[in-house]
């Protein structure tokens, strides 16, 4: 949660002391004024089908914000999904499933969003992808492709939305980096400097944005129990023939010394 820090810093509303920077952050991450809510506030959260990007949905649904739920299934597919998240923000609630890997879909999908919502106030690059492999025997093809979903999309994405959100004079850049985008693992080369590259990319729209109503802001997960590491805690497992608990564990003590994962619920709190 520091990417917006220079910008804050720079605006006179935090003083340059550590202990205050992640308290200034999540207060002003959706700050409003006045009697103002997130009601009727419009969103794209990319790879919201699941995961952490499913939960900040239901948060925003929560808050009564319309909402473009994305992801890789057909329409047919989520069909229910649209429905439930519907039925708790009692707005409308659209559907892509854009490839963001791809520069045109990017656009695309902000003018679709644009189109069926209304505007775009909120854009949460949340899709993300994993590959790992030592570096000597990393594809290519791979390297492209973590770096075009978990860097390049967010660009794009960010590039496309933002003149509209200058117009209004708000708007929110919400970036999902990772406890990765400030620590590195081994055989994870991509995401890591894909992560590291989100932060000083938010900090930099940050910075250029600060003083217009527009900021622009990283969250950096520890592991989370989501589809994806539910993939990495299972792999683990059959390549060492230990128990999936196990697995757990040696994934979590590495970087977490809880030892257990953390649910989105606990990290998607607006208010």
């Amino acid at each position: 949660l520091l990417a917006n820090y220079a910008a804050l810093l720079h605006s006179g509303k935090i003083d340059e002391k550590p202990d205050q920077i992640g308290i200034c952050e999540i207060s002003l991450l959706f700050k409003m004024s006045g009697s103002e809510s997130l009601r009727g506030k419009c969103v794209v959260v990319t790879g919201s089908t699941s995961g952490i990007g499913l939960g900040i949905a239901t948060e925003f649904a929560k808050a009564g914000c319309r909402i473009l739920l994305h992801g890789l299934e057909s329409e047919s597919q989520v069909s229910n999904l649209i429905k439930e998240i519907a039925s708790i923000s009692n707005e409308m609630v659209a559907y892509s499933n854009a490839n963001i890997a791809d520069q045109e879909q990017c656009k695309a999908l902000i003018e679709f969003a644009t189109k069926e919502l209304g505007k775009v106030d909120i854009l949460v690059n949340n899709a993300g992808v994993q590959f790992t492999s030592p570096v000597q025997d990393f594809p290519a093809e791979k390297w492209k492709w973590l770096m075009d979903v978990n860097l390049n999309a967010p660009f794009l994405l960010t590039q496309a939305v933002i003149p509209q959100m200058y117009e209004r004079k708000w708007g929110r850049l919400i970036h999902i980096a990772s406890t990765h985008g400030k620590v590195a693992s081994k055989n994870k080369t991509a995401y890591c400097a894909a992560k590291h590259g989100l932060l000083g990319f938010s900090k930099a729209v940050a910075l250029e944005a600060a003083g217009t109503g527009v900021t622009s802001n990283c969250i950096c997960p520890g592991w989370v129990l989501t589809p994806l590491v539910q993939q990495q805690v299972e792999k683990i497992s059959k390549d060492k023939g230990i128990s999936f608990e196990a697995a757990k564990m040696e994934l979590l003590l590495e970087k977490q010394p809880s030892g257990e994962f953390c649910f989105s619920a606990q990290l998607l709190r607006i208010k």
